[in-house]
């Protein structure tokens, strides 16, 4: 994104701000963000050190990437010495030699266990340890504590020594006045080494997922980036909804639009997905090279990721699609896990990127099953389902959201989903209505019936209360049935405190992002509120 326009992220910002205030009060609690590629990670990071100023701490942020160990270790012993004396009034110069004359003065007893370590690399075990306490001697002659940041931390495998992780976990339990802050773009592999390699102190460490921007973010990032542009809000929501509140998509697709005269949308995606120069049509390509790189089984992988992104994203469905058994697909499955490409939801599969799902069912295996090559006809196919898909959503906007939400419960098929860590079975309704509470907090519902099963939903288009949930508590009595599901969906925020009388109430409440998920599952258009 824009320098100039790092948007929202307080949550994130707030944390880190907590985790170092506290570490100068005596209390360290490592961090580690973890997200998918290009979800803004690193921006975050950048934003706060922007922002820093505290004399009695030293910030060290390496991005971490494979290379010989030796040239990591100059990076970091530069990288800490340079943003010690980044406050000492002296012309710095990005010069090691240079760093450690100048620090020498300083800090003597820091210089020199450096010219040791800098003497005796690749020639004695415990050197990575011997690293990273010379963040202890530091404190011990200058009172700063410093704290570490490692970008793609995972990387580290590809650095060595082998017993690096070892080394680390020990030193992570005793070294009390520096904070690590990781971050990583490999959530799978990021949270292995976590419980595994740094198992030691798997609870000192508390892991962060960043997300996409939600939908409100998202409509305020889109609305001060276009403030010059005079755009509808209906294309506005579909840009919202197709980049997923992803920022780097939103900033692509914003960008593009500034460049034009005339804010044609289906256009713009065209030129960034289909066009062989495209910006987000080179990245998948590059994304898709890299796992045909991986394995010579990868074009099954490719497939697969083909077949989810076009709805076959059930196990059963899938494994008819691609004609394998459960146990053979579940190998596969797993792999796609852990190289952060797909996710699960109990029964469902979902794309991680949903644009590289929408690149992969429209754009690659298009140009793939295409008999003649012909760019045009490709093109022209390519635009006409992009502006369909625009006109659905939009025509799907209009529409009450009840009767949105009916829609996808009639699609229910007794399959299984997780919301919030919970599994919740999709019963295949035979009746589904309206449903009236006539009350002053709460409208509109539904009722769903199955052979064995009774949901009862509420819909609140404001931020829920805990005279909701009494209400709808004393709504859901009405019905005779042993065990029924009660939902309260709201497209707003829901109150602490009416989570915790939903809890007593056993409600399941809702928000707009639960919702859409499931949207998201069945492959239908995401409420945009």
């Amino acid at each position: 994104m824009e320098n100039n326009l790092f948007f929202d992220r307080k949550l994130y910002l707030d944390i880190l701000e907590k985790h170092i205030q506290d570490l100068k009060e005596g209390y360290r609690q490592n961090i580690a963000f973890l997200g998918e590629e290009a979800v803004g990670k690193t921006s975050i990071i950048f934003k706060f050190l922007g922002d820093f100023s505290d004399n009695h701490i030293i910030i060290a942020y390496l991005e971490i990437r494979p290379e010989p160990f030796e040239s990591f270790a100059r990076r970091f012993i530069g990288v800490l010495l340079y943003n010690f004396l980044l406050n000492s009034n002296i012309r710095l110069e990005e010069n090691l030699d240079f760093l450690i004359e100048k620090s020498s003065k300083y800090i003597p007893m820091t210089v020199d266990k450096i010219k040791s370590i800098l003497g005796s690399l690749n020639k004695k075990n415990h050197i990575f340890s011997e690293l990273l306490l010379l963040c202890d001697t530091i404190k011990q002659e200058s009172s700063k504590s410093c704290v570490v940041i490692f970008d793609e931390f995972h990387n580290f495998e590809g650095v060595g020594p082998k017993n690096l992780f070892a080394e680390w976990s020990k030193v992570l339990t005793t070294q009390k006045n520096t904070l690590y802050v990781l971050i990583s773009s490999r959530k799978f592999r990021a949270k292995a080494i976590l419980s595994k390699n740094l198992s030691l102190l798997f609870g000192n460490f508390q892991i962060i997922e960043v997300e996409p921007f939600d939908i409100k973010v998202s409509g305020g990032y889109l609305t001060q980036k276009l403030r010059n542009l005079n755009i509808n809000t209906g294309i506005k929501d579909f840009i919202v909804h197709f980049s997923g509140g992803h920022p780097y998509y939103l900033d692509v697709i914003a960008t593009a639009l500034l460049k034009t005269d005339s804010p044609d949308l289906a256009g713009i995606i065209e030129e960034l997905l289909f066009m062989p120069t495209g910006t987000l049509n080179q990245r998948f390509f590059i994304c898709i090279n890299r796992l045909l790189d991986y394995s010579k089984g990868s074009k099954k992988y490719i497939s697969m990721l083909y077949e989810i992104s076009c709805g076959h994203n059930k196990i059963r469905d899938l494994a008819q699609a691609l004609s394998e058994t459960k146990k053979e697909l579940e190998i596969k499955i797993s792999r796609l896990i852990e190289l952060d490409l797909i996710s699960r939801s109990a029964d469902f599969l979902k794309v991680n990127d949903r644009m590289l799902g929408f690149w992969l069912r429209f754009v690659y295996r298009e140009k793939l099953n295409s008999l003649t090559f012909d760019m045009q006809k490709q093109r022209v196919s390519f635009r006409s389902n992009i502006e369909g898909i625009i006109q659905e959503f939009i025509s799907n906007a209009k529409r009450p959201a009840i009767e949105r939400i009916s829609e996808v419960l009639g699609l229910f098929e007794n399959d299984t989903i997780q919301i919030e860590r919970k599994k919740l079975r999709l019963s295949h309704f035979r009746e589904i209505k309206p449903l009236e509470f006539k009350r002053a907090c709460l409208k509109n519902g539904l009722i769903g019936r199955s052979d064995e099963a009774l949901w009862i939903m509420a819909l609140k288009n404001d931020s829920l209360t805990e005279d909701d949930i009494a209400e709808f508590a004393r709504e859901c009595k009405k019905y005779r049935h042993k065990c029924p599901k009660k939902i309260i969906i709201t497209l707003q925020d829901i109150d602490a405190n009416a989570r915790l009388k939903a809890l007593e109430e056993r409600i399941m409440t809702w928000d707009i992002n639960n919702i859409n998920r499931i949207f998201d599952l069945f492959l239908k258009p995401r409420l945009i509120i």
